[in-house]
């Protein structure tokens, strides 16, 4: 990202990220000027776990800040310096660029999601990416339930250039997978970009249709979806988990990108999801417009969460 961009987003994570901050910077502030004892550390630990950094994320980070500065009096901005750095240290292993293999033409990209996550939003700003780099892009109105859906996708289309595989509401999902790909091969498109209906992990009817999606891509291409990406709302905080825990074994979820982080005082969470299972996390998102989702930067993310200022 250069300069000019990464400052605007920048300033867009910081704000997005206000409330989470704020969450946990009156904590921190409390602590303040004290020796991390035993007790203050059992503050600073309790503290994390109502940030949704989660339990285990929460001991650990909170160990290591045991061993290095055990007994010793600390400012607030040093606190956060030291938790920034923890959590970058958590971070830092799933913060991987989602690579586009020009082998595979049309790389075929599912995106996994429940209702209100932001997933059709996130597919057309992916859209817009893509193509700006020069990329061909085609979208698949897969998510057949909803009119609206249908429409979305095709405003995107029209606003980025791309054009959209769609039929009519309550056509048959995987039936509109099985002529994208065939529309994105004969237009030579470079990448597919396949909306899905939002489904709650616990309807088994729903998470079904995503198993005959799968099944009918790989009937034309068996080694694809190359990609399947989990769009996570990050407003629904520890319930981001068991949405990963699903999706992952019906879908085989290969990346995830983290939406409305701008909404929540619960941006903890994606710590907490990062050091569960190790998926790697490819973009985050702090707003509605085009620009307000970027590659996953830990280091930006982590010092935003404790309420740091830039590098």
């Amino acid at each position: 990202m250069t300069d000019a961009p990464r400052t605007g987003f920048w300033r867009r994570l910081t704000s997005g990220l206000a409330r989470s901050a704020s969450k946990l910077g009156d904590g921190i502030a409390g602590l303040a000027r004290r020796k991390l004892d035993a007790a203050t550390l059992e503050s600073l630990e309790d503290l994390l776990i109502q940030s949704d950094l989660g339990l285990e994320t929460s001991a650990e980070i909170v160990e290591a800040l045991r061993k290095s500065r055990h007994d010793r009096e600390v400012s607030g901005d040093e606190l956060k310096t030291l938790l920034a750095a923890e959590v970058e240290r958590v971070l830092a292993p799933v913060a991987r660029p989602l690579e586009i293999n020009p082998a595979h033409k049309p790389f075929v990209i599912l995106m996994a999601g429940v209702n209100g996550s932001g997933k059709t939003t996130t597919i057309g700003k992916l859209a817009a990416r893509f193509t700006s780099e020069g990329k061909k892009v085609v979208l698949a109105a897969a998510d057949t339930f909803r009119a609206a859906a249908i429409e979305q996708l095709q405003k995107w289309g029209e606003r980025t250039g791309t054009s959209v595989v769609a039929r009519a509401q309550g056509a048959d999902p995987a039936g509109v997978a099985f002529e994208a790909i065939e529309h994105a091969r004969a237009e030579n498109a470079d990448i597919l970009l396949v909306d899905t209906a939002g489904r709650l992990q616990n309807r088994a009817e729903l998470m079904a249709e995503l198993e005959k999606i799968l099944r009918v891509i790989r009937k034309l291409d068996p080694g694809a979806p190359h990609a399947v990406l989990l769009v996570l709302d990050a407003t629904v905080g520890q319930n981001a988990i068991n949405q990963v825990e699903a999706f992952a074994k019906i879908a085989g979820v290969t990346g995830l990108v983290m939406t409305k982080l701008d909404g929540t005082a619960k941006g903890g969470i994606l710590v907490a999801v990062a050091a569960k299972f190790g998926l790697p996390v490819h973009f985050i998102g702090v707003g509605e417009g085009v620009d307000d989702l970027a590659p996953f930067a830990p280091a930006d993310f982590a010092r935003a969460l404790v309420g740091l200022g830039d590098n």
